[in-house]
């Protein structure tokens, strides 16, 4: 079972009552979820696979029925009531339907397959690039979209800017690995500034 990083060791900023508002709404628990509130932490275990939140100090959770409701020992954690919720809250969804980031491949004689636990791009470098596929992240590629998925949304992110980090989209050209849907400030190259008068 992997451990989600725990993120809440970063800090965060209670200005807003917005966390506080987030942190009292219950997480509705699918049927397919189990959950294991131990403590400091709570593991859930679906059909996409298992996780395991380590909560901030202070924060606790308790099963009502067929929501989990997080709990905060006094106003000091306000700050962390909200992430606590949000994490677990992504936790149970990443374990029932999973997460997804799509990117796309940009460029002639540009691809990329599927080899095993190892995903291989051909990105106009002169050797392949292998990328080793880690545990809990699926893989797929169709045609020139590659599809990142898992239960743990930072896990997703955080490998999607991996694979992008592999050949970053070119600002003149716009050939590269980028994120579907995202937008790209285009630049002029020098016959395009000559052609502006600059």
């Amino acid at each position: 079972m992997r451990r989600a990083a725990p993120v809440w060791a970063a800090k965060y900023s209670a200005r807003s009552g917005n966390v506080s508002r987030i942190g009292n709404t219950p997480v509705p628990v699918p049927a397919k979820v189990k959950v294991e509130i131990a403590d400091g932490s709570v593991r859930v275990e679906g059909p996409k696979g298992k996780l395991e939140i380590s909560l901030p100090p202070g924060i606790r959770f308790e099963r009502q029925g067929e929501n989990l409701v997080a709990l905060r020992d006094g106003e000091n954690r306000r700050a962390f009531h909200g992430l606590a919720r949000a994490l677990v809250a992504n936790a149970v969804l990443g374990v029932n339907q999973g997460f997804k980031k799509d990117l796309m491949i940009v460029g002639v004689g540009y691809r990329a397959e599927v080899k095993g636990r190892t995903a291989v791009f051909s990105l106009g470098y002169s050797h392949p690039v292998e990328f080793p596929i880690p545990a809990g992240i699926d893989i797929s590629v169709d045609r020139q979209t590659i599809s990142v998925s898992g239960a743990d949304k930072a896990q997703v992110g955080q490998v999607a800017a991996n694979i992008r980090a592999l050949r970053p989209p070119d600002p003149y050209k716009q050939k590269g690995i980028q994120l579907v849907g995202e937008r790209l400030k285009k630049k002029a190259g020098k016959a395009g500034l000559k052609a502006a008068g600059t």
